[in-house]
């Protein structure tokens, strides 16, 4: 299962381990025991420090398939269900290496949060080993375990364990179980599940922050292609930058191929992503990851407040965090999501192997979720509300080539409709004729494009109706000082490569104003830190 190149590089990473690791396995029989033990030995093998021990551990671990991770004899709170290949490989790893003694590369105030929690925690995270979305929460996850001993985390194979998965009935992952109850279900990122705590925990943000960050040039708001490019640009002119993000790549990480980066034939969405911050790790930027933005406080010096309660004073903000899945707004869509309506054919395809399927949207990423599914289910059936589709002629001629892709176009959805907490149909109606009609099927991807991430903004800076910022040319916004770039914007083609260039023109933009306001601002922040002084 590993090949030599693996364990030649595992041998390099673990060569520096600080502690020793043990996988304690579950003794008892199943099929797939002997595949896991021969796996773990395997990596066993590239390190003395690196240990396989089996026992019974009565009941403490699920199953004879259930192993958990030790560092110097002391349970760490992690365990694996099932066989960690995949993308959660890389779990695994990251896993091992920082219950050796790898530092875990989290915010200081958010583990200063997960370590204020005072209370037993089981998180149960179920997984395909196919989804990319998976191993971001079930990295955050056993993080959270490392640093604080009431948090167990478990990653359970939904693939192995479909007697949970249907006790349960989890049709989409990662779905996240806390305590025994649903706390998260579908796509969901590391920030969200921090926020997550923090609402049902809100005592954990009065502690104060690790460190007071320093008055900052430039605030960047989001980690995709336009805010990592914004924040290297600035960066690059000597300025003092911070970039929020609940995830470095934002929603490019969900994207799988890409071909129409300029000078990268073909790369995907994870690969794209870790280049991204493997760039912003050259320069000195403070990032702020899994945080996110509570409000803006607007004035000559701009106060931004996360989700953690730190507050940051900054003299210019760039807003670019991006957009998220478009819903249908149609009755079930809601109420069903995680039970057969999805948004990312790549992490909840496999739940529907050998079912008949819908994909709502004609555009690119709909008939590239259509074609990824034909290989995975019985039948797809692609509903587009005008009447021809939107997608590359490429792509609309490769889905029209496969027997089980069916293209129904110029109608409407109407509704979700569901029995005994699963998807049973679609409803839609023929715009042409009007006439409703009802199609059988286990399964709904919603794939109709894409909503600015604005909301929280309020009336910081002027919106169209749609919630995209107004910018000029420039990247200004109707405030003084605050900037925008990329699909949060006005600027249209909503395309990789435009928001690195909307990204690095809303820095310049940020530093030309820096260069004839600096004095002032400065003069403005000295006042004001002068005048809290006096008062405390």
């Amino acid at each position: 299962m590993l090949t030599n190149d693996i364990l030649n590089a595992l041998k390099s990473y673990t060569a520096n381990m600080q502690k020793s690791v043990a996988f304690v396995l579950q003794s008892g029989e199943h099929s797939k025991r002997q595949e896991l033990a021969k796996f773990l030995t395997d990596i066993a093998s590239v390190s003395s420090k690196i240990t396989l021990v089996e026992r019974d551990t009565n009941g403490e671990l699920r199953s004879p398939i259930t192993f958990s991770i030790e560092a110097d004899g002391v349970d760490t709170g992690i365990r694996f269900s099932g066989i960690p290949s995949g993308h959660e490989f890389n779990s695994l790893i990251l896993a091992l290496l920082q219950a050796a003694g790898t530092p875990v590369k989290l915010d200081d105030n958010i583990k200063g949060l997960v370590a204020a929690i005072d209370e037993p925690l089981l998180f149960e995270v179920f997984v395909s080993l196919s989804c990319h979305n998976c191993p971001d929460v079930v990295q955050a996850l056993n993080q959270f375990a490392l640093l604080n001993p009431n948090i167990r985390s478990e990653m359970i194979d939904g693939g192995l364990f479909q007697n949970v998965i249907e006790a349960r009935d989890i049709q989409g992952v990662p779905t996240v179980y806390l305590n025994g109850e649903l706390f998260a279900s579908g796509k969901v990122t590391a920030a969200e599940l921090v926020q997550k705590l923090i609402d049902r925990y809100p005592h954990i943000t009065q502690a104060k922050p690790a460190q007071a960050i320093p008055l900052q040039d430039v605030t960047v708001i989001g980690g995709g292609p336009a805010g990592v490019s914004a924040a290297i640009y600035s960066a690059r002119k000597g300025l003092k930058v911070t970039l929020i993000a609940d995830r470095i790549g934002g929603q490019v990480k969900d994207t799988m191929d890409i071909e129409n980066l300029i000078s990268t034939p073909k790369t995907n969405g994870p690969q794209l992503s870790g280049a991204l911050q493997a760039h912003l790790n050259e320069y000195e930027i403070t990032l702020k990851e899994h945080l996110k933005v509570a409000k803006v406080e607007n004035g000559d010096i701009k106060t931004v407040v996360l989700s953690s309660g730190e507050t940051i004073s900054t003299k210019t903000i760039i807003i670019a965090t991006g957009a998220k899945w478009r819903e249908l707004g149609v009755p079930g869509e809601k109420e069903n999501i995680g039970n057969g309506v999805a948004y990312c054919p790549h992490c909840d395809g496999p739940f529907f192997k050998g079912k008949n399927v819908a994909v709502v949207g004609g555009g690119n990423s709909g008939i590239e979720a259509a074609l990824d599914l034909a290989g995975i289910t019985k039948s797809v059936t692609v509903f587009e509300f005008n009447t021809e589709l939107k997608a590359d002629k490429i792509l609309v001629d490769k889905a029209s080539s496969k027997s089980n892709i069916t293209i129904l176009k110029n109608v409407a959805t109407q509704a979700v409709l569901a029995e005994n907490g699963k998807v049973t149909a679609l409803k839609y109606m023929d715009r042409a004729t009007q006439e409703e009609h009802k199609l059988k099927l286990d399964g709904v991807f919603v794939q109709i494009g894409l909503v600015p991430n604005s909301d929280f903004l309020g009336g910081l800076v002027e919106r169209t109706r749609f919630g995209e910022i107004i910018i000029n040319e420039r990247c200004e916004t109707s405030s003084k000082g605050i900037f925008a770039a990329g699909d949060v914007t006005t600027v249209p083609y909503k395309q990789i490569v435009i928001s690195m260039g909307e990204g690095a023109k809303a820095s310049l933009a940020a530093f030309e104003y820096l260069l004839k306001e600096g004095d002032y601002l400065n003069a403005v922040y000295q006042q004001s830190t002068e005048a809290k002084s006096q008062a405390a």
